[in-house]
């Protein structure tokens, strides 16, 4: 009779210990015990806390400048409508103290031949400084930005664009010019101020419209042969931008209303 411990399938129990029981029963143990966090896992959840008070401190900060910045921007808005109604008003007042002084003028003047021939000496000046309407036959250009353009390098037109063009037109026989009805006398500024162009300080959107008075029969071949002819040729096809002429049978240029008088002698008899 075979012992107990003969037993076939003796041999058999080791590895039916290692299917029975996978884990070691000491490491079971170990890893049921509480342990650390890994330092990773802490470094995680800091940078996750932090990340959301930053887009929390920053949406705060967000919601309360807001009314704060909306506030500032209507009161710097009111404050370019008002300085343009008073601009508006000082025109008008120059413009009526010009026909008051005008008339008076007249009246100084009289009525003999030596006065009459003053009155032309004096409207002629008045035209050449811009100081009176002018009306006539002439050209009407038309310039803009190139389609799309965010800037000067990709087609956005600039103060010296129009200054070439404005130069070339005086150049080709122009007698007087506008832009966007705003009359050019010899003083008057052509500058940028940030992405606008203003003409006597005045900010000017696209397109431009130039009014020139003037022979239409010449000017715009004697323009092309000039220096901003020539600037405006290359603008144009380097740039993208656009410029059309046409003629007109009749413009009418306003007065200049910021014009006055810089420095002034007495004439010698």
């Amino acid at each position: 009779m075979a012992a107990p411990d003969d037993r076939p399938d003796r041999s058999m129990d080791l590895l039916n210990q290692v299917l029975a029981e996978p884990m070691d029963p000491d490491y079971r143990r170990v890893s049921a015990r509480p342990g650390p966090v890994p330092r990773s896992r802490v470094l995680l959840l800091v940078v996750a806390i932090a990340c959301g008070m930053l887009f929390a401190a920053g949406s705060v900060q967000s919601t309360r400048g807001a009314p704060a910045a909306a506030v500032e921007r209507q009161q710097l808005l009111d404050r370019i409508a008002a300085e343009e109604q008073r601009h508006d008003e000082l025109h008008a007042r120059i413009e009526q103290t010009a026909g008051e002084v005008g008339a008076l003028r007249d009246t100084a003047l009289g009525d003999d031949a030596q006065a009459r021939t003053l009155e032309r000496e004096i409207e002629t000046a008045a035209e050449q400084a811009s100081a009176r309407p002018v009306r006539g036959p002439g050209v009407v250009v038309v310039a803009d930005d190139a389609p799309g353009s965010s800037g000067p390098s990709d087609g956005r037109l600039i103060d010296l664009d129009l200054q070439q063009l404005v130069n070339g037109m005086w150049t080709a026989g122009a007698e007087a010019i506008a832009i966007n009805g705003h009359r050019l006398s010899p003083l008057t500024p052509i500058r940028n101020a940030g992405d606008a162009i203003t003409v006597d300080y005045r900010s000017l959107s696209p397109p431009y419209t130039v009014e020139v008075v003037g022979d239409p029969r010449t000017l715009p071949a004697r323009f092309a042969e000039s220096t901003g002819g020539r600037w405006w040729d290359h603008v144009r096809q380097n740039y993208g931008v656009s410029m059309t002429t046409t003629s007109s049978d009749e413009l009418e240029l306003p007065a200049d209303p910021t014009l006055r008088v810089r420095h002034a002698r007495a004439r010698k008899e």
